[in-house]
């Protein structure tokens, strides 16, 4: 805007410059020595005055349109062919630049002719409408310059202001204060969009917030989960060291272990691997995790027969909490480890918090084998049935509990069901029923 108002100040003063080179360069055109029909017309007045000096009246007939004037020597008026207001006189012409011209006989200088119209004040009252019409012109055209940048300050260099002040604020992370948009904004749509990008920073910001919340949750979660087998590997161990130093300080020659000890110690590396099998389930479901999060996790799928699914169940049921239906005979696409993975994360997780016995059923639905696994447990709130298969999610139920888990187990299985070309559903009915929805070949 500064640039503008500079430009019309310049233009101003070139305008003004330009008006006063006019009026200085025609002023020397109108004070220049009257024109050759004027000086023409005046000599003939002269002469015709000089032959009738006596009846001056005669010059009635010499039919010029001009004003003149006759004066005595002592400024007595003669005779006039116009009205004069005041008193004419051969000083007062000089000074007015009037023509004039003396007359003269044998006896002498009697009088003076003095031209009151020297033929230029046509050409003179042009010459100030030409100056008044450039002044008016260029009055307009500063005028309309002036407005033109009102209108531009207003309805575009203003918006562009807030938006500046608005990117500077978003710059320095304020996301809470919306981009003020005018009725008559000529940028209306450029503004709306600007604070749509404001409102989408501030939920991705949330969403980072919520993101680095979870991560954290998740860190103490893994913490926890990990301390646990942990100390019943290093409790483990320490015991059998202890036995085994016991054993060997009292043995004298060769060391013998009855069948008690056998089976205690037994006990002992059972409660290890078991504990190592806790670990390395943690691990790994951060680890599957991490990888789809990189766009790096593979699924190869091939046609299996539909009683692999079978196997995999029982596989993965140690307790022998189900009660399978009838498998029909097709032949499915599948990854035969992943789905191992998912069904074996839907059972564990139906182990720890239902502990009750689980149906497993099977039906077919155009293209795809639906599988349903249900327990009948306590199941899920229906307001939180959409969001067990979020990564990270824990329902409420069990999110301050001393049960251990970190929210990857569904969000894990409907992952590799998706990368399967399939799917994952879950509902509350008597208890949790997820459903898997498995491609058939």
């Amino acid at each position: 805007m500064k640039s503008y108002i500079r430009a019309t100040v310049i233009t101003a003063a070139i305008f003004l410059v330009g008006i006063m080179l006019f009026a200085v360069l025609t002023a020397g055109t109108v004070t220049q020595d009257t024109s050759r029909s004027t000086i023409t017309a005046m000599n003939d007045i002269a002469r015709t005055a000089c032959e009738h000096r006596t009846e001056l009246d005669s010059l009635d007939a010499v039919g010029y349109d001009g004003g003149f004037v006759i004066l005595d020597m002592v400024d007595n008026v003669l005779y006039s062919n116009t009205a004069v207001n005041d008193r004419l006189t051969v000083e007062k012409a000089i000074q007015k630049r009037y023509p004039y011209q003396y007359l003269q006989d044998e006896s002498g200088v009697w009088g003076c002719v003095i031209m009151t119209d020297d033929g230029l004040d046509r050409y003179r009252a042009l010459r100030y409408r030409l100056i008044t019409g450039m002044c008016i012109g260029a009055a307009l055209i500063l005028l309309a310059m002036a407005g033109f940048g009102a209108y531009l300050d207003r309805n575009v260099i203003t918006p562009f202001r807030k938006m500046q002040g608005f990117a500077d604020r978003v710059a320095r992370g304020q996301l809470d204060e919306p981009l003020e948009m005018d009725r008559d904004n000529l940028f209306g749509a450029f503004s709306e969009s600007f604070d749509i990008m404001r409102e989408e920073l501030s939920q991705s910001r949330q969403r980072e917030m919520a993101l680095q919340k979870k991560e954290r949750e998740l860190v103490a979660s893994l913490s926890h989960d990990l301390k646990t087998p942990v100390t019943g590997i290093k409790l483990a161990a320490e015991l059998l060291q202890m036995r085994l130093s016991v054993k060997a300080e009292n043995a004298d020659t060769e060391i013998v272990f009855d069948k008690d000890e056998i089976e205690s110690m037994n006990e002992g590396v059972g409660g290890i691997l078991q504990k190592s099998e806790q670990i390395n389930s943690l691990v790994s479901d951060l680890f599957t995790s991490t990888l789809d999060d990189l766009g790096e996790f593979k699924v190869n799928c091939r046609d299996e027969n539909s009683v692999v699914l079978a196997d995999i169940v029982k596989s993965c049921d140690d307790k022998h909490y189900v009660d399978m239906g009838e498998l029909p005979q097709v032949i499915v696409s599948i990854d035969r480890k992943r789905m191992a993975q998912v069904i074996g994360n839907i059972i564990s997780n139906s182990y720890k918090y239902a502990d009750t016995p689980i149906d497993v059923s099977f039906s077919i639905s155009d293209s795809f084998l639906e599988m349903r696994i249900q327990d009948h447990g306590q199941g899920v709130p229906a307001d939180e049935i959409e969001l067990i298969t979020n990564k990270f999610y824990r329902g409420r139920a069990w999110a301050d509990s001393s049960t251990d888990g970190n929210g990857l187990g569904l969000y894990i299985a409907k992952m590799l069901m998706k990368k399967m070309k399939g799917d994952l559903t879950a509902e509350s009915d008597g208890g949790l029923a997820i459903t898997l929805v498995i491609l058939l070949s």
